[in-house]
């Protein structure tokens, strides 16, 4: 959602660029029907200053933002918002939650890549080795997608610290691969293993909500994830379930790809799960 992706940038905009986010962000419609020139006016700044904002966001035109904000409100049902407030019934709170989830979803698939989905799946199906580098809510994710690939026969492991993740880096070979799960794009814990794997030669891949962060920046791949913010909800939290959508498609694209070891690995742990499961249930 274009919203999410002014409040990413707008910690490492200038003072002019972070007027014309502030202002935007206040009321997403309100710039509908202004040129760039009076949105300059209104924000006491310039013309100029309105077109470096949009080219901060990798948008190519101020008509370009004006379309992405006329798209995300046309997705809004009703007066509800992202915001939850303390009082709010608990109807409001999971009809705003599901609103937002639903529209990051949305986003992110329509900003995935097919051509850079696929060129990550094969390096992670063609991989001796993938490690998965996440702390915080990423290491999170970063054990989910480790569980899943181990599961189709990969030699895969996740590291949520950061000496063992650049211990794990040295170790890689061009043979191997690596995922790196940022919703900044900005965590040095993250961003120092992936630095250190792709000198080492690994295929790199990143997960991030920001496509000019520096861990965007260093990996061979990148994939853009969306966050649903809402009151409570920020950061790496609201944009889980867009970066699980785009786990689930690398996921399922690797195991086309690998489908005779991967279908293989599936029927010797089939009973796995059912054989733990308590008699009568």
């Amino acid at each position: 959602m274009i919203t999410a992706l002014i409040r990413s940038e707008l910690p490492r905009m200038s003072g002019s660029l972070r007027k014309v986010g502030t202002w935007v962000l206040a009321d997403p419609a309100r710039p509908a029907g202004l040129s760039a020139a009076e949105l300059g006016r209104l924000t006491g700044t310039s013309q100029a200053t309105v077109t470096r904002f949009c080219h901060a966001l990798g948008l190519d035109s101020y008509q370009r933002l004006l379309l992405e904000l006329a798209r995300e409100q046309g997705r809004e049902t009703g007066p509800l918002g992202p915001d939850i407030g303390p009082d709010d019934p608990l109807e409001r709170v999971v009809a705003a939650v599901a609103q937002a989830d639903l529209a990051a979803l949305r986003a992110t698939a329509e900003r995935l890549d097919p051509e850079l989905l696929e060129r990550a799946a094969r390096a992670l199906a063609q991989a001796r080795r993938i490690d998965v580098y996440g702390v915080g809510a990423s290491g999170i994710l970063a054990v989910e997608l480790r569980a899943r690939l181990f599961g189709i026969g990969c030699e895969a492991r996740s590291w949520t610290e950061v000496h063992a993740a650049e211990t794990s880096a040295a170790l890689l070979t061009p043979a191997d691969a690596v995922v790196a799960l940022s919703h900044s794009g900005a965590t040095r814990e993250v961003l120092a293993p992936l630095e250190l794997a792709r000198e080492r030669g690994a295929a790199t891949v990143a997960i991030t909500g920001d496509p000019r962060s520096p861990v965007a920046r260093a990996a061979g791949v990148h994939l853009a994830s969306t966050s649903a913010e809402t009151g409570f909800r920020h950061g790496g939290f609201g944009a889980r379930h867009s970066v699980l959508l785009i786990l689930d498609c690398l996921y399922a694209r690797v195991t086309q790809l690998t489908h005779a070891r991967a279908a293989a690995a599936l029927a010797l742990t089939a009973h796995i799960a059912g054989d733990h499961r308590k008699e009568g249930t």
